[in-house]
Protein backbone atom coordinates (compact mmCIF):
# COMPACT_ATOMS: atom_id res chain seq x y z
CA UNK A 1 0.00 0.00 0.00
CA UNK A 2 1.38 3.37 -1.04
CA UNK A 3 1.07 5.52 2.08
CA UNK A 4 1.90 9.19 2.49
CA UNK A 5 2.14 10.76 5.95
CA UNK A 6 1.78 14.53 5.96
CA UNK A 7 0.42 17.41 8.05
CA UNK A 8 -3.37 17.68 8.01
CA UNK A 9 -4.83 20.61 6.12
CA UNK A 10 -7.56 22.89 7.47
CA UNK A 11 -9.84 21.83 4.61
CA UNK A 12 -9.68 18.25 5.93
CA UNK A 13 -11.10 19.15 9.35
CA UNK A 14 -14.54 17.76 8.51
CA UNK A 15 -13.01 14.40 7.54
CA UNK A 16 -11.14 13.73 10.79
CA UNK A 17 -14.03 13.40 13.25
CA UNK A 18 -16.02 10.94 11.12
CA UNK A 19 -12.85 8.89 10.54
CA UNK A 20 -12.24 8.71 14.31
CA UNK A 21 -15.86 7.71 14.96
CA UNK A 22 -15.76 4.99 12.28
CA UNK A 23 -12.57 3.67 13.84
CA UNK A 24 -14.14 3.67 17.31
CA UNK A 25 -17.31 2.00 15.96
CA UNK A 26 -15.14 -0.86 14.67
CA UNK A 27 -14.90 -2.07 18.28
CA UNK A 28 -18.64 -2.62 18.62
CA UNK A 29 -19.68 0.55 20.41
CA UNK A 30 -23.38 1.39 20.08
CA UNK A 31 -24.60 4.39 18.11
CA UNK A 32 -25.85 5.95 21.37
CA UNK A 33 -22.35 5.64 22.84
CA UNK A 34 -20.78 7.14 19.72
CA UNK A 35 -23.26 10.02 19.74
CA UNK A 36 -22.21 10.89 23.30
CA UNK A 37 -18.55 10.85 22.23
CA UNK A 38 -19.09 12.88 19.05
CA UNK A 39 -18.11 16.25 20.57
CA UNK A 40 -14.68 14.83 21.50
CA UNK A 41 -14.14 14.07 17.82
CA UNK A 42 -14.87 17.48 16.35
CA UNK A 43 -11.88 19.23 14.84
CA UNK A 44 -12.53 22.84 13.74
CA UNK A 45 -10.37 24.09 10.86
CA UNK A 46 -8.50 26.53 13.10
CA UNK A 47 -7.70 23.71 15.51
CA UNK A 48 -6.38 21.52 12.70
CA UNK A 49 -4.07 24.35 11.66
CA UNK A 50 -2.89 24.98 15.24
CA UNK A 51 -2.33 21.37 16.36
CA UNK A 52 0.28 18.86 15.27
CA UNK A 53 -2.07 16.59 13.31
CA UNK A 54 -0.64 14.21 10.73
CA UNK A 55 -2.77 12.22 8.29
CA UNK A 56 -2.07 8.96 6.50
CA UNK A 57 -3.23 9.14 2.89
CA UNK A 58 -3.45 6.27 0.42
CA UNK A 59 -4.65 6.67 -3.17
CA UNK A 60 -6.08 10.11 -2.35
CA UNK A 61 -8.05 8.82 0.66
CA UNK A 62 -7.39 9.59 4.33
CA UNK A 63 -6.93 6.25 6.08
CA UNK A 64 -5.72 7.43 9.49
CA UNK A 65 -4.35 10.28 11.56
CA UNK A 66 -2.68 11.18 14.83
CA UNK A 67 -2.24 14.29 16.92
CA UNK A 68 0.79 15.13 19.03
CA UNK A 69 -0.38 17.51 21.74
CA UNK A 70 1.22 19.56 24.50
CA UNK A 71 4.66 21.06 24.84
CA UNK A 72 7.99 19.41 25.61
CA UNK A 73 9.22 17.74 27.61
CA UNK A 74 6.01 15.77 28.35
CA UNK A 75 3.21 15.63 25.81
CA UNK A 76 0.20 13.60 24.83
CA UNK A 77 -0.77 11.36 21.96
CA UNK A 78 -4.16 13.01 21.58
CA UNK A 79 -5.39 10.81 18.73
CA UNK A 80 -4.37 7.83 16.68
CA UNK A 81 -7.15 6.49 14.45
CA UNK A 82 -7.21 4.18 11.45
CA UNK A 83 -10.09 3.51 9.04
CA UNK A 84 -11.73 0.18 9.95
CA UNK A 85 -10.96 -1.40 6.56
CA UNK A 86 -7.28 -0.51 7.06
CA UNK A 87 -6.93 -1.82 10.64
CA UNK A 88 -4.36 -4.61 10.67
CA UNK A 89 -2.53 -3.41 7.55
CA UNK A 90 0.36 -1.68 9.36
CA UNK A 91 -0.97 1.87 9.10
CA UNK A 92 -1.30 2.18 12.87
CA UNK A 93 2.30 1.08 13.30
CA UNK A 94 3.46 3.57 10.65
CA UNK A 95 1.55 6.38 12.37
CA UNK A 96 3.05 5.31 15.72
CA UNK A 97 6.60 5.32 14.33
CA UNK A 98 5.99 8.73 12.77
CA UNK A 99 4.59 10.30 15.96
CA UNK A 100 7.47 8.92 18.01
CA UNK A 101 9.99 10.40 15.57
CA UNK A 102 8.11 13.73 15.53
CA UNK A 103 7.97 13.76 19.34
CA UNK A 104 11.69 13.07 19.61
CA UNK A 105 12.52 15.80 17.07
CA UNK A 106 10.29 18.28 18.96
CA UNK A 107 12.08 17.57 22.25
CA UNK A 108 9.51 15.41 24.03
CA UNK A 109 10.80 12.87 26.55
CA UNK A 110 7.49 11.10 27.24
CA UNK A 111 3.93 10.93 25.93
CA UNK A 112 0.74 10.28 27.87
CA UNK A 113 -2.02 8.27 26.18
CA UNK A 114 -5.63 8.21 27.37
CA UNK A 115 -6.37 4.97 25.53
CA UNK A 116 -9.54 3.38 24.31
CA UNK A 117 -9.65 0.01 26.11
CA UNK A 118 -9.66 -1.78 22.74
CA UNK A 119 -6.46 0.01 21.67
CA UNK A 120 -4.54 -0.64 24.87
CA UNK A 121 -2.99 -3.85 23.52
CA UNK A 122 -1.66 -2.03 20.47
CA UNK A 123 -0.02 0.67 22.59
CA UNK A 124 1.47 -1.88 24.98
CA UNK A 125 2.91 -3.77 22.00
CA UNK A 126 4.43 -0.49 20.80
CA UNK A 127 6.24 -0.03 24.12
CA UNK A 128 3.83 2.03 26.22
CA UNK A 129 3.20 1.08 29.85
CA UNK A 130 -0.01 1.30 31.81
CA UNK A 131 0.43 3.79 34.64
CA UNK A 132 -3.16 4.08 35.87
CA UNK A 133 -6.64 5.09 34.78
CA UNK A 134 -8.15 8.36 33.68
CA UNK A 135 -11.79 9.50 33.48
CA UNK A 136 -13.48 9.47 30.08
CA UNK A 137 -14.10 12.92 28.65
CA UNK A 138 -17.52 11.81 27.38
CA UNK A 139 -19.01 9.22 29.71
CA UNK A 140 -19.25 10.14 33.43
CA UNK A 141 -17.96 7.32 35.61
CA UNK A 142 -16.19 5.51 32.76
CA UNK A 143 -12.48 5.01 33.27
CA UNK A 144 -9.93 4.59 30.49
CA UNK A 145 -6.45 3.07 30.56
CA UNK A 146 -3.81 5.71 31.20
CA UNK A 147 -0.59 4.82 29.42
CA UNK A 148 2.78 6.44 29.08
CA UNK A 149 5.62 5.88 26.67
CA UNK A 150 9.16 7.14 26.92
CA UNK A 151 10.38 8.90 23.81
CA UNK A 152 13.81 7.48 23.07
CA UNK A 153 16.52 10.05 22.45
CA UNK A 154 17.93 10.16 18.94
CA UNK A 155 20.70 7.71 18.20
CA UNK A 156 23.91 9.62 17.52
CA UNK A 157 25.35 9.08 14.06
CA UNK A 158 28.82 7.64 13.83
CA UNK A 159 31.38 10.12 12.60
Amino acid sequence: MDLQLRPARADEADLLGPLALRSKAHWGYTQDFLDVCRSEFTYPSAEVEARRIVVAESAGRLVGFYSLDGEPPRGELGNLWVEPDAIGTGIGRRLWQHVMRAAREAGFTALRIDADPHAEGFYLAMGAERVGETPSGSIPGRMLPLLEVEVAPPVPRAT
